[in-house]
């Protein structure tokens, strides 16, 4: 019964989070075309609000620890469900992300993207992204904030283990900007699939950045080690049993 009663309890979570999208997206749209800057005030009331009522509809508390980027940083980050990308952007001045295609498409999603700079990428082409990534950082074409990108590729279940892809590091060497790890435990409570949401701390964990300097595989090596280490131990923190 309990179970049912969580299940119900999440079904109705996620109708009005998807209800309430268009209505804080589109409804800010009169004050962007003034003022842009209504963009990132639009994001982070939507954010807020996901945040706040996961909180008492489904038990879902969230919690930010670390020290958020407010500079120009590329940020690699552990994504594991929807949840921790509202958690990144709602502790961000101005996130921007590298993201799927089709994403361009999605009502409110699409438009908000375009509004922040984020960057659509083909999964089939995404060497080709990041190289004009670096060269429109280069060319100051890019709108300055922090660029979060999966380094992963994907979503991963909490727990499971899936390779690190090689393009955060070259936009970490070729645009000479500091990176910032961040681990997550969202997939314990909010998995990629289904309509279940379960009580819990969430968290999102921003560690000390890697200044520019280090060759791509020191990199690689260190930005994986601190995502996944940090991630694990959020996970365990959660309740989850993690096997190194």
């Amino acid at each position: 019964m309990r179970h049912a009663i969580q299940w119900l309890r999440s079904l109705l979570f996620i109708i009005q989070m998807y209800l309430v999208l268009p209505i804080i997206g589109f409804g800010f749209v009169p004050l962007i075309w003034i003022n842009k800057k209504y963009a990132m005030i639009a994001i982070h009331s939507y954010c807020r609000w996901v945040r706040w009522t996961a909180s008492w509809m489904v038990g879902l508390r969230s919690e930010i620890r670390g020290e958020p980027p407010t500079d120009e940083v590329i940020i690699g980050a552990k994504h594991q469900s929807f949840l921790d990308i509202i958690m990144i952007a709602s502790a961000l001045p101005a996130p921007k992300y590298i993201m799927k295609k089709q994403l361009v498409w999605a009502p409110v999603i699409g438009l908000y993207a375009k509004y922040t700079n984020s960057i659509p990428v083909d999964r089939g082409k995404r060497g080709q992204a990041i190289k004009q990534m670096v060269a429109d950082v280069r060319a100051g074409t890019v709108k300055p904030g922090q660029l979060v990108i999966f380094p992963q590729g994907t979503r991963v279940a909490a727990g499971a283990k899936k390779p690190y892809k090689i393009g955060t590091g070259v936009l970490y060497r070729e645009t000479g900007q500091p990176c910032v790890p961040a681990s997550t435990n969202v997939g314990v409570f909010w998995k990629r699939h289904g309509i279940m949401r379960y009580p819990g701390l969430a968290v999102v964990e921003f560690h000390p950045r890697i200044e520019p300097g280090l060759e791509l595989e020191a990199f690689m090596e260190q930005l994986e080690t601190a995502v996944e280490t940090g991630s694990n131990a959020l996970m365990r923190e959660a309740g989850l049993e993690i096997v190194d």
